[in-house]
């Protein structure tokens, strides 16, 4: 099957249900304008914002680490991880930015969402930043599953089962592991709590089973308070067509109980460990910039993906895996200097038409190619 009949299914089967609820819960609108203006303040006024969250972070006996650039990252992943072999993930673009798991390909690392997981044992990269596989029809699933997982599975085999398969397998990997790294969807720098948005519950077996949680994310994740971080985990959810999401997880600090006398101590049954890496890699530089600071508004639904023409032709190749899409050629840009994609763009503007953020990608992205030819 191809991409533009796969990705026509994912747009028939998303933007429907994007307007279904964006008309039958009016207010996620007026949250999304709150929203938009919550993260400029951060944005304005961001080396406040990193301090109070480390502040935060560690009075929840977290422990909280800043990375300028990818290799300061994968050095703080490796002083932190030492010899741990077993490690699981969730779905995160910044993991990918970093190049976090080709980093560690030397140790039992599995993706466990499902479509990373298919990105994973199909040595290929997300197509898309909610939804990584839709590039993948129900076919090309099933050969995957049939060579890297059982014979047993074939094209006849349904949807469900495909899923049973895949959750027997990771099962064993949850129970085992040592170290469980996500990103974030939100942290919140009154609190030093990160939220995370999943409907599958992998998040939730990545970030209580091993005894070390490690979440890596941007500056541009920050928001004032904790309030605003489930706001943002409400709005990201609703215009990426999940409302309302099955799952929210709020994690501060290590696992603590307070049974005792109401003494509250830490560790408990979850991890011992919490660690926040805070990561730059260009988005300081573009917080400064009047235009593409807009960029770092993005909050990762997808939604102007189904409406980009040059992505529904070019596919993955519109844009730097796992920023793809119009969103995508703006944090390749940001985040790998990477401007030449923008070319591909036709400017028709249907992104800046669905943006919850009200990000005039357009302007951002001819200012890229006027980058990229300067």
């Amino acid at each position: 099957m191809s991409w533009t009949v796969n990705v026509s299914n994912a747009i028939k089967n998303n933007a429907p249900k994007v307007r279904k609820i964006l008309d039958e819960h009016p207010y996620i609108i007026d949250a999304a304008k709150d929203l938009r203006n919550k993260k400029l303040d951060v944005i304005e006024n961001i080396e406040k914002y990193i301090e109070q969250v480390k502040i935060n972070v560690e009075a929840s006996n977290g422990h909280f680490h800043f990375a300028k650039t990818k290799n300061d990252a994968l050095s703080i992943v490796d002083s932190i991880i030492k010899n741990k072999n077993r490690i699981v993930l969730s779905k995160s673009n910044v993991l990918y930015e970093i190049s976090l798991r080709e980093h560690l390909s030397n140790r039992d690392i599995w993706e466990t969402d499902l479509g990373e997981y298919l990105v994973q044992i199909g040595n290929d990269m997300p197509s898309h930043l909610v939804a990584p596989a839709i590039h993948l029809s129900k076919d090309d699933v099933a050969g995957l599953l049939n060579k890297n997982l059982s014979n047993d599975i074939n094209k006849s085999t349904s949807t469900e089962e495909m899923v049973r398969y895949v959750r027997e397998f990771l099962m064993k990997k949850y129970i085992n592991a040592d170290v469980g790294i996500t990103g974030a969807n939100a942290v919140a720098a009154d609190t030093g709590s990160i939220i995370l948005v999943e409907n599958e519950g992998n998040i939730r077996m990545d970030t209580v089973m091993p005894r070390i949680h490690i979440a890596i994310t941007g500056v541009d994740k920050i928001v004032p308070r904790l309030s605003d971080a489930f706001e943002e985990a409400m709005v990201q959810a609703a215009y990426a067509g999940f409302y309302p999401p099955t799952y929210i997880n709020v994690t501060s600090g290590p696992s603590s109980t307070g049974d005792i006398e109401l003494k509250k101590v830490t560790p408990a049954t979850g991890p011992a460990e919490f660690h926040l890496i805070l990561l730059d890699n260009g988005r300081l530089d573009a917080a400064k910039d009047d235009l593409m600071r807009e960029s770092l508004l993005c909050i990762r639904c997808g939604r102007c993906y189904f409406s980009c023409p040059a992505y529904r032709l070019y596919g993955k190749e519109f844009g730097n895996p796992p920023y793809t899409g119009p969103t995508g050629i703006m944090w390749s840009a940001i985040t790998m200097n990477d401007y030449s994609k923008s070319q591909l763009c036709m400017h028709s503007a249907g992104c800046r038409e669905v943006c919850p953020m009200g990000i005039d990608i357009p302007k951002v992205i001819e200012k890229i190619k006027f980058l990229d030819l300067s």
